[in-house]
Protein backbone atom coordinates (compact mmCIF):
# COMPACT_ATOMS: atom_id res chain seq x y z
CA UNK A 1 0.00 0.00 0.00
CA UNK A 2 1.58 3.30 -0.96
CA UNK A 3 0.91 6.74 0.71
CA UNK A 4 0.99 10.46 -0.17
CA UNK A 5 4.34 11.89 0.66
CA UNK A 6 4.35 15.53 -0.24
CA UNK A 7 3.80 18.04 -3.38
CA UNK A 8 6.40 19.69 -4.66
CA UNK A 9 6.60 23.08 -6.32
CA UNK A 10 9.83 23.92 -8.98
CA UNK A 11 10.91 27.18 -9.06
CA UNK A 12 13.54 29.45 -10.89
CA UNK A 13 14.48 30.11 -7.30
CA UNK A 14 13.65 29.67 -3.85
CA UNK A 15 12.20 33.22 -3.48
CA UNK A 16 9.94 33.19 -6.11
CA UNK A 17 8.78 29.69 -5.12
CA UNK A 18 7.81 30.71 -1.63
CA UNK A 19 6.05 34.37 -2.87
CA UNK A 20 4.03 31.60 -4.91
CA UNK A 21 2.60 29.94 -2.29
CA UNK A 22 2.47 32.84 -0.34
CA UNK A 23 0.10 34.21 -2.93
CA UNK A 24 -2.15 31.63 -2.97
CA UNK A 25 -2.04 30.61 0.21
CA UNK A 26 -0.89 32.44 2.47
CA UNK A 27 1.27 30.30 3.86
CA UNK A 28 5.03 30.85 4.49
CA UNK A 29 7.31 28.37 3.79
CA UNK A 30 9.97 27.55 6.54
CA UNK A 31 13.58 27.17 5.00
CA UNK A 32 14.47 23.52 4.53
CA UNK A 33 17.60 22.15 3.51
CA UNK A 34 20.35 21.29 0.21
CA UNK A 35 20.62 18.17 -1.67
CA UNK A 36 24.32 17.93 -2.28
CA UNK A 37 24.04 14.77 -5.21
CA UNK A 38 21.36 16.89 -6.96
CA UNK A 39 22.95 20.62 -6.67
CA UNK A 40 19.46 21.72 -5.57
CA UNK A 41 17.67 23.25 -1.93
CA UNK A 42 14.59 23.61 -0.62
CA UNK A 43 11.88 24.72 1.05
CA UNK A 44 9.32 22.63 3.72
CA UNK A 45 5.66 22.85 5.33
CA UNK A 46 3.97 20.11 6.55
CA UNK A 47 0.66 19.17 5.24
CA UNK A 48 -1.73 17.38 8.30
CA UNK A 49 0.18 14.46 9.74
CA UNK A 50 3.05 13.24 7.62
CA UNK A 51 2.55 15.09 4.36
CA UNK A 52 4.29 18.06 3.23
CA UNK A 53 4.70 21.21 0.58
CA UNK A 54 8.35 21.59 -1.02
CA UNK A 55 9.28 24.15 -2.78
CA UNK A 56 12.87 23.02 -4.94
CA UNK A 57 15.11 25.08 -6.93
CA UNK A 58 18.56 24.60 -8.29
CA UNK A 59 21.01 25.67 -5.58
CA UNK A 60 23.31 28.61 -7.59
CA UNK A 61 25.91 28.09 -4.78
CA UNK A 62 26.27 24.41 -5.10
CA UNK A 63 28.36 22.91 -7.67
CA UNK A 64 26.77 21.48 -10.83
CA UNK A 65 26.34 17.58 -10.05
CA UNK A 66 27.67 14.82 -12.28
CA UNK A 67 24.86 13.68 -13.39
CA UNK A 68 21.00 15.17 -14.32
CA UNK A 69 18.94 16.79 -11.78
CA UNK A 70 15.84 15.72 -10.62
CA UNK A 71 12.50 17.37 -10.73
CA UNK A 72 13.30 18.36 -14.61
CA UNK A 73 15.22 21.11 -13.28
CA UNK A 74 18.11 20.91 -16.22
CA UNK A 75 15.48 22.32 -18.07
CA UNK A 76 14.67 25.68 -17.39
CA UNK A 77 12.31 26.63 -15.35
CA UNK A 78 10.14 30.02 -16.18
CA UNK A 79 7.73 30.27 -13.57
CA UNK A 80 6.52 28.84 -9.93
CA UNK A 81 3.91 26.02 -10.38
CA UNK A 82 2.93 22.84 -9.03
CA UNK A 83 4.86 20.42 -11.36
CA UNK A 84 5.12 16.97 -9.33
CA UNK A 85 3.70 14.44 -6.60
CA UNK A 86 5.57 11.80 -4.66
CA UNK A 87 4.26 8.55 -2.68
CA UNK A 88 6.21 6.79 0.08
CA UNK A 89 6.23 3.20 0.78
CA UNK A 90 7.67 0.81 3.82
CA UNK A 91 9.46 -1.06 0.98
CA UNK A 92 11.05 0.01 -1.82
CA UNK A 93 11.73 -3.60 -2.73
CA UNK A 94 8.34 -4.64 -2.96
CA UNK A 95 6.56 -1.81 -4.01
CA UNK A 96 9.30 -0.60 -7.00
CA UNK A 97 8.42 -3.65 -8.88
CA UNK A 98 4.93 -3.07 -9.28
CA UNK A 99 5.19 0.79 -10.58
CA UNK A 100 6.43 1.27 -14.54
CA UNK A 101 10.03 1.08 -15.60
CA UNK A 102 9.98 4.58 -16.61
CA UNK A 103 10.10 6.07 -12.57
CA UNK A 104 13.47 5.17 -12.87
CA UNK A 105 15.63 3.87 -10.39
CA UNK A 106 15.69 3.78 -6.49
CA UNK A 107 18.64 6.33 -5.88
CA UNK A 108 19.75 6.77 -1.90
CA UNK A 109 19.64 10.21 -1.11
CA UNK A 110 20.69 12.36 2.01
CA UNK A 111 20.17 16.13 2.98
CA UNK A 112 21.70 16.62 6.62
CA UNK A 113 20.94 13.67 9.06
CA UNK A 114 18.05 12.44 6.87
CA UNK A 115 18.35 9.82 4.20
CA UNK A 116 15.92 8.18 1.98
CA UNK A 117 15.59 5.74 -1.27
CA UNK A 118 13.54 8.26 -4.19
CA UNK A 119 13.19 6.95 -8.05
CA UNK A 120 14.39 9.21 -10.20
CA UNK A 121 14.80 8.83 -14.14
CA UNK A 122 18.48 8.34 -15.48
CA UNK A 123 17.65 11.70 -17.29
CA UNK A 124 16.60 13.31 -14.35
CA UNK A 125 13.06 13.88 -16.19
CA UNK A 126 9.50 14.17 -14.31
CA UNK A 127 7.67 11.01 -14.93
CA UNK A 128 4.29 11.72 -17.63
CA UNK A 129 5.57 15.35 -17.35
CA UNK A 130 4.83 15.47 -13.60
CA UNK A 131 1.28 13.65 -13.25
CA UNK A 132 2.44 10.42 -12.53
CA UNK A 133 4.39 10.49 -8.95
CA UNK A 134 7.90 9.33 -7.92
CA UNK A 135 8.66 6.45 -5.15
CA UNK A 136 9.94 7.39 -1.71
CA UNK A 137 11.40 5.08 1.17
CA UNK A 138 11.81 6.69 3.78
CA UNK A 139 14.94 5.49 5.92
CA UNK A 140 13.61 7.45 9.14
CA UNK A 141 10.94 6.41 12.27
CA UNK A 142 8.91 8.39 12.94
CA UNK A 143 8.32 9.30 9.33
CA UNK A 144 10.18 13.10 8.89
CA UNK A 145 7.10 14.93 7.50
CA UNK A 146 5.87 14.24 11.24
CA UNK A 147 8.44 16.08 12.53
CA UNK A 148 8.48 19.24 10.07
CA UNK A 149 6.77 22.99 10.68
CA UNK A 150 3.03 23.12 9.84
CA UNK A 151 0.71 26.04 9.93
CA UNK A 152 -2.64 24.49 10.18
CA UNK A 153 -3.01 23.48 6.81
CA UNK A 154 -3.99 20.32 5.72
CA UNK A 155 -4.55 19.05 1.66
CA UNK A 156 -7.94 18.04 0.49
CA UNK A 157 -7.70 17.68 -3.02
CA UNK A 158 -5.13 16.91 -5.51
CA UNK A 159 -6.11 16.80 -9.42
CA UNK A 160 -3.79 14.97 -11.53
CA UNK A 161 -4.74 16.25 -15.72
CA UNK A 162 -3.20 14.37 -18.03
CA UNK A 163 -4.31 12.88 -22.00
CA UNK A 164 -4.23 10.14 -19.88
CA UNK A 165 -5.22 10.39 -17.03
CA UNK A 166 -8.05 7.95 -16.34
CA UNK A 167 -5.79 5.54 -17.30
CA UNK A 168 -3.04 6.79 -14.75
CA UNK A 169 -5.67 6.26 -12.25
CA UNK A 170 -6.22 2.70 -13.12
CA UNK A 171 -2.71 2.08 -12.43
CA UNK A 172 -2.38 3.59 -8.77
CA UNK A 173 -6.15 3.59 -7.35
CA UNK A 174 -5.25 -0.38 -6.11
CA UNK A 175 -2.11 0.37 -5.00
CA UNK A 176 -3.19 4.22 -3.54
CA UNK A 177 -6.60 4.28 -2.24
CA UNK A 178 -7.08 7.89 -1.38
CA UNK A 179 -9.66 9.64 -1.95
CA UNK A 180 -8.44 13.05 -2.63
CA UNK A 181 -6.60 12.15 -5.57
CA UNK A 182 -8.63 13.12 -8.62
CA UNK A 183 -7.35 11.91 -12.04
CA UNK A 184 -9.13 13.43 -15.43
CA UNK A 185 -8.01 13.51 -18.83
CA UNK A 186 -7.15 16.94 -19.88
CA UNK A 187 -4.10 19.26 -20.64
CA UNK A 188 -1.15 18.01 -18.65
CA UNK A 189 -0.73 19.85 -14.79
CA UNK A 190 -1.51 19.53 -11.12
CA UNK A 191 -3.67 21.81 -8.89
CA UNK A 192 -4.18 21.40 -5.21
CA UNK A 193 -6.66 22.57 -2.78
CA UNK A 194 -5.15 23.27 0.45
CA UNK A 195 -7.37 23.90 4.12
CA UNK A 196 -5.79 27.14 5.91
CA UNK A 197 -7.44 27.52 8.78
CA UNK A 198 -10.16 25.79 7.72
CA UNK A 199 -10.05 28.09 4.32
CA UNK A 200 -9.46 26.40 0.70
CA UNK A 201 -6.82 27.81 -1.23
CA UNK A 202 -5.99 26.46 -4.63
CA UNK A 203 -2.26 25.98 -5.64
CA UNK A 204 -1.05 25.06 -9.07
Amino acid sequence: MLELDHIVVAAPSLSEGVAHVRDRTGLDMPKGGEHPLMGTHNHLLRLGEAEFLEVISVNPDAPAPDRPRWFGLDRPVRTPRLSHWVVRCADMNVARPRLPDFLGPAIPVTRGALSWLLTVPDDGSLPLDGTFPSLIEWKADPLPPTKMQGAGADLIELTVSHPEGVRTGSVLRDLLPDPRIRYINGPVGLSAVISVNGTARRLS
